[in-house]
């Protein structure tokens, strides 16, 4: 038994004296590719509103409210899914948003947010998370979808042409400062300047 393992190790602490460089360079070429795959299918996976809404603090918090909203259910059909407006679409964003939202597992774990009341003792600090989120990155996500370039004005209302084509369009604001509450119920924003 021992010289089995230690045979077993001497292949694995110098495998170029028992493998050809051929042989090796396929094996590492396939387990890459191996890799990437598992990989790429568990992104994917956790970007699945399934997966989103497996356990209960989102299913009956947000996912719920998102349910009554235009980016749910509306004439053109078109559906956004939570991945759509809280993972960016671009690789190395992705990859960095899901390192950052890794820590909500933590939350999950030490139960933060898995009761009704906890959420909404914490829903302000979690809504303020996602402002500055996408404040920051000159809201991405709704850009994805929602492209300044091919806004027509003329169907919207005056206020809102009026905003789009100049604070919008200088990049004074971005959509997030005007579109809070967009897609589930705002928090209580009592003390906040703009909102009393």
């Amino acid at each position: 038994m021992k010289e089995t393992i230690k045979r077993y190790w001497q292949a694995i602490s110098t495998p170029s004296k028992y493998y050809s460089l051929g042989f090796l360079t396929l094996g590492g070429f396939i387990m890459g590719i191996m890799f990437w795959g598992g990989f790429n299918t568990a992104m994917e996976f956790t970007n699945t509103e399934a997966f989103c809404t497996g356990c209960h603090e989102m299913r009956e918090n947000v996912y719920e409210e998102l349910q009554s909203t235009i980016h749910f259910t509306n004439r053109s059909g078109v559906r956004a899914k939570c991945s759509d407006c809280h993972v960016p679409h671009d690789w190395t964003d992705k990859i960095a948003r899901k390192m950052q939202a890794s820590k909500e597992v933590w939350g999950k774990i030490f139960g933060t947010i898995n009761t009704r009341e906890k959420f909404l003792a914490k829903r302000r600090e979690l809504a303020e998370h996602e402002w500055a989120r996408l404040k920051a990155n000159d809201s991405l996500e709704c850009r994805n979808c929602h492209d300044f370039e091919y806004m027509d004005f003329t169907w919207q209302s005056t206020r809102a042409a009026n905003q789009h084509s100049t604070a919008l369009a200088s990049g004074e604001k971005t959509c997030i400062d005007c579109h809070k509450g967009i897609a589930h119920q705002l928090p209580d924003m009592s003390g906040v300047e703009g909102w009393d």
